[in-house]
This record gives C-alpha cells, sequence and structure tokens, in this order.
C-alpha cells in the first residue's frame, strides 16, 4: 500500500480524535482500564460494534504522546500483512521516533496482525481492540499466553448515561429531580445506551446493527444465506428474555442443519449482540438439554428490529438487568457465574447468581409501580426457588415500587430500576 495514502489515513483519524476531545463529547467510563497498561502486556478491549472501544482507548492514553489506527477504514481495504511495518513507520514519522503508546482499532480486520503485535509489545504500551470475542483464539493466545489483559467494554450503564446527561447523581433525589431520573430511565430503558445514540438520535441504531450483521459477520464468516441468518437474528432479538430452543430455529427458516444454526447462534454471539444464559441445576446434563435464554446487548436494538406486537416493558427490564449483571461481572472482574432457573413444575425465576459451590442472590424482574401489581407467583417462584438452592438473598426489581417484606418466612427486597442499577443502597 502507497505509504502517502496511509499516512493521510492516520492523520484524517487523528483529525476526527481530536474533535472529537475538543467537542468535550468524551465521558469517563465505569470500566477502568489504566492500571492493566504495562510492559510486556498488551491491553485487548473487547465488545460490540460502537461501544465506544476506541474512545476509551483514547482515554487511557490521553495527556501523553500516542499513535492511533483503525482498521474498520474503508480506504485499508487493500492492506495487507506486509504493510504493517509501513504503519510503524508512518507512525514514527508523524509523531517522532519516541512514541511508544500504540492503539490498533478494530484489528481483526487485519490478516496476520498477531505476530506484528507480540514484537511490539515488548518495547511499546499497546492498546488492541475488537468487535470479536473469538479475537483472542488461536495464534494470539499462543504467543501472549500470560501476557496480556482482555477486558470487555458493553454501552453505557445507566450511570455512564446519566453522566452524559449532566445528572447528577446522589443518595437522596427531590420530587423534580426524581421525576427527571424516571424520565432518562424510560429513555434508556427503550432507547438504549449506545453512545452514538445520545449524540446521533435514534436512528444510528439502524446503522450499528447492519454494520454488526454485515461486518462482523456476513462478511467475516462469507455467509451465503444472508437472509435466513438476518431472520435468525431479529426472530432472537425479538424474544429477548425468553427461553429458545435449536428447533425453535430451524422450523421458522427452514434451515435444517443444526450445526449451521448453532453456528450462526456463536456467530451472533462472539460479535456481541446476543448473549444466552443457561438454566440451572445441580445436573450438569440437564444444564446442556435445557433451553436457554436469549438476551440483546441493548434495549435500543430491540426497539429497533424487533418484530413484537406488543410492547413487553417487563422484557425490557429484564434485559437491561442481564446485561447489568453482564457489565458488573466484567467490569469488576468477578468470578460469578449467571444462570436463570425452573423446575418440573414451571416455576421460573429470571436470574440467579453463582459464586464458586454456592449461590449468592436470586432475582426476579418485573415492571411494576405497586405492590398489588405482582402477581402472586412471581413472589411463590422466588420462594420456591429459593427453598431449592438454599438461598435466601431474594430480590424483585421492579419499575418503581420499594419495600422489604418476609413471606414465608423469606425476607424479600423490592428494589425500584433506577436505584438498582445506581447501586444505591
Amino acid at each position: 500500500m502507497d505509504i502517502e495514502l496511509l499516512k493521510t489515513v492516520v492523520e484524517d483519524q487523528r483529525e476526527r480524535i481530536e474533535k472529537l476531545i475538543k467537542k468535550k463529547e468524551i465521558i469517563m467510563r465505569d470500566l477502568k482500564v489504566g492500571d492493566f497498561i504495562k510492559y510486556p502486556n498488551s491491553l485487548v478491549i473487547l465488545g460490540v460494534r460502537r461501544a465506544g472501544k476506541s474512545t476509551l482507548s483514547i482515554q487511557t492514553f490521553y495527556g501523553r504522546k500516542f499513535a492511533y489506527i483503525n482498521f474498520d477504514d474503508e480506504r485499508l481495504i487493500d492492506l495487507d500483512t506486509a504493510d504493517l511495518n509501513k504503519i510503524l513507520q508512518v507512525f514514527y514519522e508523524l509523531y517522532g521516533k519516541d512514541v511508544d503508546n500504540m492503539i490498533f482499532d478494530e484489528i481483526q480486520n487485519m490478516r496476520g496482525w498477531e505476530l506484528f503485535i507480540t514484537r511490539l509489545r515488548d518495547t511499546n504500551k499497546v492498546i488492541i481492540t475488537g468487535s470479536n470475542s473469538n479475537l483472542l483464539g488461536g495464534e494470539l493466545a499462543t504467543r501472549l499466553t500470560g501476557r496480556h489483559i482482555d477486558v470487555t467494554l458493553f454501552p453505557f450503564s445507566f450511570k455512564e448515561f446519566l453522566r452524559y446527561r449532566g445528572f447528577e447523581i446522589k443518595n437522596v433525589f427531590n420530587t423534580r429531580e426524581k421525576a427527571e431520573l424516571v424520565s432518562f430511565l424510560r429513555d434508556y430503558m427503550i432507547n438504549g445506551g449506545f453512545p452514538e445514540r445520545l449524540s446521533s438520535g435514534s436512528e444510528i441504531i439502524a446503522s450499528v446493527y447492519n454494520d454488526i450483521l454485515n461486518k462482523d459477520i456476513i462478511n467475516r464468516h462469507r455467509i451465503k444465506n444472508r437472509e435466513d441468518l438476518r431472520k435468525i437474528s431479529r426472530y432472537l432479538i425479538s424474544n429477548a428474555s425468553n427461553e429458545f430452543t435449536f428447533d425453535s430455529l430451524r422450523k421458522i427458516t427452514g434451515v435444517n442443519s443444526l450445526i449451521t444454526l448453532s453456528n450462526w447462534v456463536k456467530f451472533l454471539e462472539e460479535s456481541y449482540l446476543i448473549f444466552r444464559i443457561e438454566r440451572f441445576s445441580f445436573k450438569l446434563k440437564q444444564t446442556f438439554k435445557a433451553p436457554k435464554k436469549i438476551y440483546c446487548i441493548d434495549n435500543g436494538i430491540i426497539d429497533n428490529v424487533s418484530i413484537r406486537t406488543s410492547e413487553d416493558l417487563s422484557g425490557l427490564i429484564e434485559n437491561i438487568v442481564a446485561v447489568e449483571l453482564f457489565r458488573r461481572r466484567s467490569y469488576n472482574r468477578i468470578k460469578e457465574e449467571i444462570y436463570y432457573w425452573k423446575d418440573h413444575q414451571q416455576h421460573e425465576v429470571d436470574f440467579i447468581i453463582k459464586r464458586g459451590f454456592k449461590i449468592t442472590h436470586i432475582i426476579q424482574a418485573t415492571y411494576v409501580s405497586s405492590r398489588e401489581s405482582i402477581k402472586p407467583a412471581e413472589i411463590d417462584n422466588l420462594i420456591i426457588a429459593s427453598n431449592d438452592l438454599n438461598c435466601s438473598n431474594l430480590a424483585v426489581i421492579t419499575w418503581d415500587y420499594e419495600a422489604e417484606e418476609k413471606i414465608k418466612g423469606k425476607r424479600i427486597r423490592f428494589i425500584p430500576l433506577w436505584r438498582w442499577l445506581l447501586d444505591i443502597k
């Protein structure tokens, strides 16, 4: 590739970064990664496309000299492995030979990058980002064993959403502040937390979704039967917070190969568009055989592409809670497992949290604002699960009902969604 064109691309991308910084659209994220940058480690920031991985990388090196290139640029489509050293040459020409902080954005688009990064990370502080969880497979994982730290970034949490809106988070809110807070929460519940949605409007979500499907799945895996893949994706997102089986996917598409369907779902997961949780059982075989529950990375995508015939607000709350549980596990680097629970009598609980050999939390999520609106089955199922799993930490996450009750010998906390998301005790 012509080195002058490469230099133009790098300069153009840097100019965009400087404009972003001057507009003060960068907010501090809940995920702190500064301590992870040290020789000879590489920091790998993974996550769904447009979650803010580039911005977090820039924040990490902000105030220091750093070089940056984003491979998700159509002008770099002909870049090949032999051109990687030219990138280093351009960095030194533009930023000086002493630049040792480097960001390689969406590097999964470049073949042969593993050896290049392996060579650099001994003398440079390197951040690489990618929109595919399989980025650390194969060559890189083998060569960088114990010498890289990977983190997963999600779209804005509700805390970050409020921070972007300039809303002060505190322990007690007056009536006006509470009304504004609930209004923000409704916006977040329906339209989601993609950073660009807040700066550019909800119309951008369709572009984000199409980029994920086309760039991270269809093009990356050379999918030929594109319409069936899109149908599968839309079906799963429309059924977020519900159980699914591969037999159900086979029936709606006519794709008879379970291997193909399994691969497609895996690709959707690897792109961070969806994730699934398993049904908990003390018998591992039952966990494998049981239906899975599906969730979407952001409620804005559910609102944008869903084919639901009615607004399922309880389902949207459940999806928010699921994403937040995974976000907290990732950001706090907690070793815990997240399941749902269902017994043979079809009593169901939305989430159980397991740490080591112990169930630590049992959680229901439902769109209610009063005690009378809570279905008796929600409480009964919570108590049945508590007895079965030997766990007394029980919670019902509601829209705006708050209380603590002792029912059938079990203490249950009813926590408004906004309070739970903000982690206000």
